[in-house]
Protein backbone atom coordinates (compact mmCIF):
# COMPACT_ATOMS: atom_id res chain seq x y z
CA UNK A 1 0.00 0.00 0.00
CA UNK A 2 1.41 3.36 -1.01
CA UNK A 3 -1.11 5.67 0.60
CA UNK A 4 -4.60 6.58 1.70
CA UNK A 5 -6.70 9.56 0.71
CA UNK A 6 -9.32 11.52 2.62
CA UNK A 7 -10.99 12.89 -0.51
CA UNK A 8 -10.95 12.66 -4.31
CA UNK A 9 -8.44 15.50 -4.76
CA UNK A 10 -5.96 13.82 -2.44
CA UNK A 11 -6.53 10.51 -4.24
CA UNK A 12 -5.72 12.09 -7.59
CA UNK A 13 -2.54 13.67 -6.17
CA UNK A 14 -1.40 10.33 -4.72
CA UNK A 15 -1.93 8.58 -8.04
CA UNK A 16 -0.02 11.28 -9.95
CA UNK A 17 2.88 11.13 -7.50
CA UNK A 18 3.10 7.41 -6.70
CA UNK A 19 1.70 5.66 -9.80
CA UNK A 20 0.19 2.65 -8.00
CA UNK A 21 -0.62 -0.61 -9.76
CA UNK A 22 -4.21 -0.47 -8.56
CA UNK A 23 -6.43 2.07 -6.80
CA UNK A 24 -9.23 1.06 -4.45
CA UNK A 25 -11.85 3.76 -4.01
CA UNK A 26 -15.36 4.17 -2.74
CA UNK A 27 -17.83 5.70 -5.15
CA UNK A 28 -18.84 8.19 -2.47
CA UNK A 29 -16.08 10.35 -1.01
CA UNK A 30 -15.89 13.62 0.89
CA UNK A 31 -16.82 16.36 0.73
CA UNK A 32 -20.27 15.70 -0.79
CA UNK A 33 -20.46 11.89 -0.55
CA UNK A 34 -22.14 11.62 -3.95
CA UNK A 35 -19.99 10.25 -6.78
CA UNK A 36 -16.63 11.91 -6.16
CA UNK A 37 -14.81 8.57 -6.02
CA UNK A 38 -16.30 7.46 -9.33
CA UNK A 39 -15.36 10.75 -10.99
CA UNK A 40 -11.82 10.39 -9.62
CA UNK A 41 -11.67 6.80 -10.92
CA UNK A 42 -12.73 7.93 -14.39
CA UNK A 43 -10.13 10.70 -14.31
CA UNK A 44 -7.43 8.23 -13.24
CA UNK A 45 -8.43 5.91 -16.11
CA UNK A 46 -8.04 8.81 -18.53
CA UNK A 47 -4.70 10.06 -17.20
CA UNK A 48 -3.15 6.75 -16.06
CA UNK A 49 -4.64 4.02 -18.27
CA UNK A 50 -2.32 1.30 -16.91
CA UNK A 51 -3.45 1.85 -13.31
CA UNK A 52 -6.10 -0.65 -12.28
CA UNK A 53 -9.24 0.72 -10.64
CA UNK A 54 -11.33 -1.13 -8.05
CA UNK A 55 -14.46 0.80 -7.13
CA UNK A 56 -16.50 -0.17 -4.09
CA UNK A 57 -20.13 0.70 -3.53
CA UNK A 58 -22.76 0.13 -0.89
CA UNK A 59 -25.52 -0.22 -3.51
CA UNK A 60 -25.85 -1.60 -7.02
CA UNK A 61 -25.67 1.23 -9.54
CA UNK A 62 -25.81 0.03 -13.15
CA UNK A 63 -24.87 3.48 -14.47
CA UNK A 64 -21.63 3.50 -12.49
CA UNK A 65 -20.56 0.10 -13.80
CA UNK A 66 -21.37 1.13 -17.37
CA UNK A 67 -19.35 4.35 -17.00
CA UNK A 68 -16.35 2.41 -15.71
CA UNK A 69 -16.28 -0.21 -18.45
CA UNK A 70 -17.64 1.83 -21.35
CA UNK A 71 -14.40 2.77 -23.12
CA UNK A 72 -12.11 0.01 -21.91
CA UNK A 73 -13.05 -2.72 -19.44
CA UNK A 74 -9.43 -3.76 -18.85
CA UNK A 75 -8.09 -3.17 -15.38
CA UNK A 76 -11.45 -2.32 -13.83
CA UNK A 77 -13.36 -3.72 -10.88
CA UNK A 78 -16.72 -2.77 -9.40
CA UNK A 79 -17.74 -4.61 -6.24
CA UNK A 80 -20.34 -4.19 -3.58
CA UNK A 81 -18.73 -3.56 -0.20
CA UNK A 82 -20.09 -6.78 1.29
CA UNK A 83 -17.83 -8.72 -1.15
CA UNK A 84 -14.64 -7.51 0.49
CA UNK A 85 -15.41 -9.44 3.68
CA UNK A 86 -13.95 -12.50 1.92
CA UNK A 87 -10.40 -11.18 2.06
CA UNK A 88 -8.73 -13.89 -0.03
CA UNK A 89 -11.28 -13.45 -2.86
CA UNK A 90 -10.96 -9.68 -2.66
CA UNK A 91 -7.17 -9.89 -2.85
CA UNK A 92 -7.43 -12.23 -5.87
CA UNK A 93 -9.83 -9.73 -7.49
CA UNK A 94 -7.34 -6.91 -6.86
CA UNK A 95 -4.56 -8.90 -8.51
CA UNK A 96 -6.83 -9.61 -11.49
CA UNK A 97 -7.61 -5.89 -11.89
CA UNK A 98 -3.94 -4.93 -11.47
CA UNK A 99 -3.09 -7.46 -14.19
CA UNK A 100 -5.57 -5.85 -16.59
CA UNK A 101 -8.57 -8.07 -15.91
CA UNK A 102 -12.15 -7.11 -15.19
CA UNK A 103 -14.07 -7.85 -11.99
CA UNK A 104 -17.78 -7.07 -11.77
CA UNK A 105 -19.91 -7.92 -8.78
CA UNK A 106 -22.39 -10.72 -9.60
CA UNK A 107 -25.28 -8.55 -8.37
CA UNK A 108 -24.23 -5.75 -10.70
CA UNK A 109 -24.02 -8.17 -13.63
CA UNK A 110 -27.44 -9.63 -12.80
CA UNK A 111 -28.99 -6.16 -12.70
CA UNK A 112 -27.34 -5.19 -15.97
CA UNK A 113 -28.47 -8.35 -17.74
CA UNK A 114 -32.01 -8.06 -16.41
CA UNK A 115 -32.16 -4.47 -17.60
CA UNK A 116 -30.63 -5.29 -20.99
CA UNK A 117 -33.01 -8.22 -21.47
CA UNK A 118 -36.00 -6.06 -20.60
CA UNK A 119 -34.94 -3.11 -22.74
CA UNK A 120 -33.53 -4.81 -25.83
CA UNK A 121 -34.63 -7.56 -28.14
CA UNK A 122 -31.08 -8.95 -28.40
CA UNK A 123 -31.31 -10.16 -24.81
CA UNK A 124 -34.52 -11.99 -25.48
CA UNK A 125 -32.86 -13.95 -28.29
CA UNK A 126 -30.33 -15.44 -25.89
CA UNK A 127 -31.31 -18.69 -24.21
CA UNK A 128 -31.28 -18.83 -20.41
CA UNK A 129 -28.00 -20.81 -20.54
CA UNK A 130 -26.45 -18.24 -22.92
CA UNK A 131 -27.51 -15.51 -20.51
CA UNK A 132 -25.79 -17.41 -17.67
CA UNK A 133 -22.62 -17.75 -19.76
CA UNK A 134 -22.73 -14.06 -20.70
CA UNK A 135 -23.19 -13.09 -17.04
CA UNK A 136 -20.12 -15.09 -16.05
CA UNK A 137 -18.20 -13.60 -18.98
CA UNK A 138 -19.18 -10.16 -17.64
CA UNK A 139 -17.75 -11.13 -14.26
CA UNK A 140 -14.46 -11.74 -16.06
CA UNK A 141 -14.54 -15.54 -15.82
CA UNK A 142 -12.57 -17.80 -18.16
CA UNK A 143 -14.21 -20.60 -20.15
CA UNK A 144 -12.82 -23.12 -17.66
CA UNK A 145 -14.28 -21.20 -14.72
CA UNK A 146 -17.63 -20.84 -16.50
CA UNK A 147 -17.70 -24.58 -17.24
CA UNK A 148 -16.95 -25.39 -13.62
CA UNK A 149 -19.54 -22.96 -12.28
CA UNK A 150 -22.30 -24.24 -14.59
CA UNK A 151 -21.24 -27.91 -14.41
CA UNK A 152 -20.84 -28.17 -18.17
CA UNK A 153 -17.87 -28.88 -20.41
CA UNK A 154 -15.55 -26.21 -21.75
CA UNK A 155 -16.60 -27.28 -25.24
CA UNK A 156 -20.22 -26.45 -24.34
CA UNK A 157 -19.11 -23.05 -23.06
CA UNK A 158 -17.28 -22.38 -26.34
CA UNK A 159 -20.46 -23.28 -28.26
CA UNK A 160 -22.58 -20.97 -26.10
CA UNK A 161 -20.08 -18.14 -26.52
CA UNK A 162 -20.10 -18.68 -30.28
CA UNK A 163 -23.91 -18.47 -30.33
CA UNK A 164 -23.77 -15.29 -28.24
CA UNK A 165 -21.42 -13.73 -30.82
CA UNK A 166 -23.81 -14.77 -33.60
CA UNK A 167 -26.86 -13.34 -31.80
CA UNK A 168 -25.06 -10.07 -31.18
CA UNK A 169 -23.70 -10.03 -34.74
CA UNK A 170 -20.05 -9.84 -33.68
CA UNK A 171 -17.96 -11.31 -36.52
CA UNK A 172 -14.39 -12.53 -35.99
CA UNK A 173 -11.86 -9.71 -36.00
CA UNK A 174 -8.13 -9.32 -35.51
CA UNK A 175 -8.64 -5.81 -34.15
CA UNK A 176 -11.34 -6.42 -31.54
CA UNK A 177 -11.80 -8.76 -28.58
CA UNK A 178 -15.24 -10.23 -29.23
CA UNK A 179 -15.66 -11.49 -25.67
CA UNK A 180 -15.31 -7.97 -24.31
CA UNK A 181 -17.46 -6.51 -27.09
CA UNK A 182 -20.22 -9.05 -26.39
CA UNK A 183 -20.33 -8.09 -22.73
CA UNK A 184 -20.20 -4.36 -23.46
CA UNK A 185 -22.75 -4.56 -26.26
CA UNK A 186 -25.25 -6.46 -24.19
CA UNK A 187 -24.78 -4.78 -20.82
CA UNK A 188 -24.23 -1.15 -21.70
CA UNK A 189 -27.41 -0.68 -23.71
Amino acid sequence: MVGTAADADELLRHVDERLPDVVVTDIRMPPDFTDEGLRAALQIRASHPTTGIMVLSQHVQRRYAVELIADNPSGVGYLLKQRIADVSTFCADLVRVADGGTVLDPEVVALMITRADRDHASGRRLTPRQQQVLALMAEGRSNAAIAERLSITEKAVVQHVSHIYDHLTLPPSTDDHRRVLAVLHHLSR
